[in-house]
């Protein structure tokens, strides 16, 4: 067999192009779900500027995300990092709440009493009660 019979009708380079524009599609596409998400997720914006933005990203596609990142590059940065410390402190008090309140546990709740019998707010006698009640859960 002669290698010119395996000849195709769509070379290399043609393949390469249209990895390159099926590349371009899917990060624009990625892109523009950032964004979305970050117009819908802004308290600052109202509904007919939310309704605007998302309207020049849908017609104008490429150019219309383009303006927003570089109109919104640094708001986007915060909303993000507030959005991130938000949902740890969340995450941080639901532990503290399902792990007995933050206390710390037996230890810390006897370490307490014992702060308010040397104050003198307490006798021995609650003292020892308290001890007692904590011990016992």
């Amino acid at each position: 067999m002669d290698i010119t019979t395996f000849s195709t009708g769509y070379p290399f380079l043609d393949i390469f192009v249209t990895m390159l524009f099926v590349f371009a599609w899917v990060l624009y596409i990625w892109i523009a779900i950032i964004v979305l998400i970050d117009i819908f997720r802004r308290r600052d914006l109202s509904g007919w500027g939310k309704a605007g933005w998302v309207i020049a990203i849908v017609v104008f596609s490429w150019l219309g995300v383009l303006i927003y990142l570089i109109i919104n590059h640094d708001g986007m940065n915060d909303r993000r990092i507030a959005d991130a410390k938000t949902a740890q402190g969340q995450l941080d008090d639901y532990i503290r709440s399902v792990g007995g309140g933050g206390g710390g546990g037996p230890a810390s709740e006897i370490a307490k009493a014992k702060g308010l019998l040397d104050s003198g707010a307490i006798n021995q006698a609650q003292f020892d009660a308290i001890k007692a009640k904590v011990l016992a859960s």
